[in-house]
């Protein structure tokens, strides 16, 4: 199956347009952190206590309330939000680097409303606590793990293929994870340690799309062509044009349905789906419009031997 059959589309031409486009979408996300001062970090990695309540009657009109009640602990400014559908009447609570241990915050949280908002009766749906040493530990090891696998990576491109590949891959990466960071920074979505998984599943898409590419500019370098090497970049990836849209597209179906499905509820399953929506759409971009340049400008610098 193929969209393409023949297709001559000079991506090659369209790379300062490209690199000018990045650039703006890198500064936005560059500022947005600057602004947010950092990324919306979930409880996992700054240490709280979670809770989720169902209540019988709407909570909507009664936030403030809620907001209240809590306040009253002495735990800190509390996040309150509505999840799930209209009629679920469905609230999470968030409260942050509490010097509290254990379940102390909860059962405190739940005696106040059972106290201060009897006449609307509340059934526990979810709770989760995280000490902030250990967010600080998991903050610690999910760099470590990113920076690992980029590191590894690197390594294993320049040895399948040349050293300005494995560079190549590696920048297009960082420029991928980097504006998909920029999306969640922009709309302030939570940062969560499932976000990361998406996150590390955006670069290993990434990754294998960008391959595909440099795979078929390995096959084409070793043939007799009198085109020179931009030329024959270009053609590369016009032969592996129809192979990445398919392979886009049918992944973004899916990751739409999931989205579909999840997009009343507010769940940390939406904000997964929507990383990998960005990060793939993004990384299919890079693969064309940064990886390759890249191996390109290396060539013009210190020609590539074939």
């Amino acid at each position: 199956m193929q969209f393409f059959k023949t297709p001559h589309i000079n991506f090659v031409g369209q790379t300062n347009k490209a690199f000018i486009f990045s650039g703006i979408l890198i500064l936005i996300t560059f500022i947005s952190l600057i602004i947010h001062r950092g990324p919306n970090y979930s409880i996992d990695f700054v240490g709280g206590t979670m809770i989720q309540l169902s209540f019988e009657k709407p909570v909507v009109q009664d936030l403030a309330r809620v907001r209240t009640i809590i306040t009253d602990l002495n735990f800190g400014a509390p996040e309150v939000k509505t999840i799930g559908g209209k009629d679920d009447n469905e609230i999470q609570i968030i409260v942050e680097k509490q010097a509290a241990e254990g379940t102390t915050v909860g059962d405190a949280i739940k005696a106040a409303f059972k106290e201060k908002y009897a006449e609307n009766p509340f059934e526990l749906r979810k709770e989760e606590k995280v000490g902030p040493k250990i967010g600080k530990e998991l903050t610690r090891n999910t760099l470590l793990a990113i920076l690992i696998s980029l590191v590894a990576l690197i390594i294993y491109i320049a040895a399948r293929f040349h050293l300005p590949f494995g560079v190549g891959a590696i920048i297009a990466l960082f420029h991928d994870v980097v504006i998909t960071m920029g999306v969640f920074s922009v709309f302030d979505f939570e940062f969560s340690l499932p976000i990361v998984a998406a996150f590390l599943t955006i670069i290993g898409y990434s990754l294998n799309d960008t391959i595909v590419v440099f795979d078929r500019i390995r096959e084409n370098m070793g043939t007799s062509s009198k085109k020179n090497f931009n030329e024959m970049v270009n053609d590369s990836i016009n032969e592996t044009l129809s192979r990445t849209i398919i392979t886009g597209l049918t992944t973004l179906a899916v990751l739409i349905i999931l989205f579909g499905f999840f997009l009343q509820s507010g769940d940390v399953i939406m904000l997964f789906a929507i990383a990998l929506i960005v990060g793939i759409v993004i990384g299919t971009y890079s693969s064309v419009f940064i990886a390759t340049p890249i191996v390109m400008l290396w060539n013009k610098k210190w020609p590539i031997k074939k």
